[in-house]
């Protein structure tokens, strides 16, 4: 999906204009996730950029795009675009030096508590 949001409608208001951007996204997402895996492959991976132009579009985690939404409803943007591309992507392995290490800060954050 490489699209330019318009968020401006002459009967609709802003703040639905906004819900529906996030729902179509939402849509897309699930579509593509459900789409069938190359056979090397574990999941579908996702190269997401966004900006109030394609020019000024950044890369962006999928994880980040409803936050980045609602900044541009809070800056009363007009128009964003926002590029979201399927990736088959594999999981990799981590080391035993990276568990360990994942495993002390899960215990830090647990004495925290």
């Amino acid at each position: 999906m490489k699209k330019t949001f318009k968020l401006s409608h002459p009967t609709i208001k802003y703040p639905r204009l906004i819900e529906a951007t996030k729902n179509e996204v939402k849509k897309y997402l699930k579509r593509e996730r459900n789409k069938t895996l190359p056979e090397y492959a574990d999941f579908w991976g996702f190269d997401c950029r966004f900006g109030q132009t394609e020019a000024l579009a950044e890369e962006i985690h999928v994880a980040q795009i409803n936050e980045k939404i609602s900044f541009a409803e809070s800056q009363e943007w007009t128009e964003f675009y926002l590029e979201i591309l399927a990736v088959p992507a594999q999981r990799t392995k981590r080391n035993a030096a990276d568990e360990q290490e994942a495993d002390e800060e899960s215990e830090e954050h647990d004495e925290d508590r």
